[in-house]
């Protein structure tokens, strides 16, 4: 946690596949993630992507709704999936060796090389185990990204808005950061997280059994968290691919971190009567990194600077009637270490102070995320699966 600096001691075989794609024997791979995995931005993004460009072998994808290690699972945390959503793991995974250590013809070797899972679609009704019915089902595509997408970009309006129309000239939203009052992290890509942390989609509701939860209310309700959300959907919306944000920001401190996470909002509901915003991804940057991971630097005090958020990835049917938003904040704890704004060498401070950041939304400042949006037949309504 002391080391921040992307070098040597991050390269190394044990944490990155990347630094080294060359010394990987050119063998059949079958790269395996989840929407909510802890390990899917670098499986999917970095090393499918990287492995397939350099090795001659055939290099497979499958993406499933799940959490780390949770591919038997047909649901994800809060989110409850088809029930061919989950994988009779043993059995799919003796398939793909039969065929290469044994060389059975069993076909697995002409299926499609991307294999996803479209989340969304469903009623949404409550199941018996308490989930949201969010549906999707399964798809075979021929290359990650998909080459159809079209990256669409949503920005940030004054008042809570977004949209893909640019904003005006409206001043930046500014709130304070108190480190000794951190966002709860809600759901999200985490593994290791033993009680401390809730796996996969929750709704962005405090609740007692949450850790650092006060009280009931929605995080969205907190001063140190900014909403922007798109009016309710006229159609179904499919996004499927990267998720980045373009966030233009500043502080008053030397160094914090800016946060963005994407929600898919529920409206209310016999069985949901408050309605559910459901996390679907996030991720955090730390504004001494800001020009990317191999080097520190302190920001200026109130200057404005483009930070990019990458979230991990995903596959869902945003549907009518729903919302699409983002909330940007400055922490997510526990899943991410609570920056003091102090500026001093990391994990190592003596100090805390409160840090007033601002987000810009303006001609000049054009805040916004990149929604990979597929234009097709799916964008209203995903396979039922297989």
């Amino acid at each position: 946690m002391s080391h921040g600096d992307y070098d040597a001691f991050w390269k190394d075989h044990g944490s990155s596949v990347v630094d080294h794609v060359a010394e990987y024997k050119d063998v059949p791979i079958y790269h395996v993630t989840g929407w909510y995995d802890s390990w899917g931005m670098q499986v999917a993004n970095l090393n499918y992507v990287e492995l397939r460009k350099a090795k001659k072998s055939l290099q497979r994808l499958i993406i499933g709704p799940w959490t780390h290690g949770g591919q038997a699972r047909s649901f994800a945390g809060e989110a409850q999936f088809t029930d061919d959503a989950g994988l009779d793991f043993n059995a799919w995974r003796l398939r793909w060796f039969e065929h290469w250590l044994k060389g059975i013809d069993n076909g697995i070797d002409r299926e499609a090389p991307v294999r996803i899972y479209v989340m969304g679609g469903g009623d949404a009704h409550k199941t018996p185990d308490g989930r949201v019915f969010v549906g999707g089902g399964w798809r075979d595509e021929r290359e990650w990204p998909l080459a159809r997408t079209r990256l669409t970009p949503y920005y940030l309006h004054a008042g809570g808005l977004l949209s893909p129309d640019k904003p005006g000239d409206d001043p930046p939203a500014t709130y304070v950061f108190d480190p000794r009052n951190p966002v709860p992290t809600l759901g999200g890509n985490v593994s290791s997280q033993g009680t401390l942390m809730f796996q996969g989609a929750a709704d962005q509701r405090c609740r007692p059994d949450f850790w650092l939860c006060a009280d009931s209310k929605p995080l969205s309700a907190r001063n140190d968290v900014l909403v922007f959300q798109t009016p309710p959907l006229a159609r179904d919306v499919e996004v499927t691919g990267r998720l980045v944000v373009k966030l233009w920001a500043a502080s008053n401190a030397p160094d914090t971190d800016f946060t963005a996470k994407l929600v898919d909002v529920y409206p209310p509901s016999a069985d949901f009567p408050a309605g559910i915003d459901l996390n679907v991804a996030d991720s955090i940057v730390r504004a001494r990194y800001r020009s990317g991971p191999g080097k520190a630097e302190l920001i200026k005090p109130s200057q404005p600077y483009e930070f990019t958020i990458e979230m991990y990835p995903t596959s869902l049917v945003f549907q009518r009637n729903h919302r699409i938003r983002l909330d940007i904040s400055s922490s997510s704890f526990p899943r991410f270490d609570v920056n003091p704004n102090t500026g001093e060498p990391l994990n190592d401070n003596r100090r805390w102070r409160l840090a007033e950041n601002s987000v810009y939304f303006d001609s000049h400042h054009l805040s916004h995320i990149l929604l990979p949006m597929i234009p097709s037949r799916t964008a209203t309504q995903p396979d039922a699966g297989r």
